[in-house]
């Protein structure tokens, strides 16, 4: 077979791999990036194939190995900690546990900082903190999620400017 009736053999099966990859992502965009992943992978890959097997159940082993390794990868990328990240619980217990003895001092700059903030800000980042969706700070204090998510941008931000001293002292390490 040549390259470019394989070619042509990728492309007439690419309906069944959007259902496919529809089935596994659950979204049309997602399930398109996935098919398209998969296409260019079996035509990078082509010499691989062997004439005579199942075509259409290669070309689903790919899909399926594609996604989860794509899964896999955004799990791993959403557990790194940059510094450019915006402040989360994680992060500042992580930087208030590295020493013991600056522990109280760094919770007590936080609190400060926090008490700065006004409260139309503060509420809603603080039950962000604490692990709430945006969706449920919206239905608990009943506004609309936009302003939800502006609130906890803003309230980001004022604990930026409160808590600069940190991120300087964090560059030197």
């Amino acid at each position: 077979m040549t390259q470019l009736e394989f070619n042509q053999l990728v492309n007439n099966h690419s309906l069944s791999l959007r259902a496919h990859a529809l089935n596994f992502t659950k979204d049309i965009e997602d399930a398109n990036d996935l098919v398209q992943d998969t296409m260019l992978k079996a035509i990078r890959f082509y010499k691989n194939f062997k004439e005579g097997t199942n075509f259409k159940g290669w070309l689903f082993v790919i899909m399926k190995n594609t996604f989860i390794n794509n899964y896999r990868k955004a799990a791993k990328e959403k557990t790194l900690v940059s510094q450019e990240e915006n402040i989360s619980s994680s992060n500042l217990m992580y930087s208030a546990e590295r020493n013991t003895c600056l522990s109280k001092l760094v919770i007590d700059d936080i609190q400060k900082a926090l008490a700065h903030v006004p409260e139309v800000y503060s509420i809603p980042f603080i039950n962000y903190f604490e692990g709430y969706k945006y969706h449920e700070i919206a239905d608990k204090l009943q506004i609309p999620l936009g302003t939800v998510k502006t609130r906890i941008h803003v309230a980001r931000e004022m604990l930026k400017k409160y808590l600069k001293t940190y991120t300087q002292y964090a560059e030197v390490f």
